[in-house]
């Protein structure tokens, strides 16, 4: 049996000991994306934390030939669910106009830096594409 699966690297310059996704049979699976700017500036407010993580996610998924209109499933990694509401504010408006995929959203705790959320993703390659 042939490996038929397909990983997405990182970006030129951005090394990591992981795939930045893996394609395989028609579905991508994204892994976890931080809310942290290409120039390497982390947010301070959740909720532009939660669009710079939702940007992330979907410039890995485009990558790999989808984008969060072909989202399946999201999990979502907080460091406060005390914070929930604002997170689904910024989570929602980010995602207006997009079927919204099944998502479950848990606490965790020891995030690195001023890192507060993670955002990963299971999506349908887009048949676009």
């Amino acid at each position: 049996m042939t490996d038929q699966r397909e990983l997405v690297p990182h970006p030129a310059g951005t090394e990591r000991p992981y795939a930045r996704a893996a394609v395989f049979a028609g579905t991508i699976w994204a892994c976890g994306q931080i809310p942290t700017t290409a120039d390497g500036r982390t947010p301070t407010a959740i909720g532009d934390q939660v669009r710079v993580a939702l940007d992330n996610l979907e410039a890995t998924l485009h990558t790999a030939g989808g984008g969060l209109h072909t989202l399946l499933k999201a999990t979502v990694y907080l460091a406060d669910l005390s914070e929930f509401d604002e997170y689904n504010t910024a989570y929602l408006a980010r995602l207006d106009g997009i079927p919204l995929p099944p998502r479950t959203t848990v606490e965790v705790a020891r995030f690195r830096g001023d890192k507060r959320i993670e955002i990963d993703g299971i999506a349908a390659v887009d048949p676009a594409n």
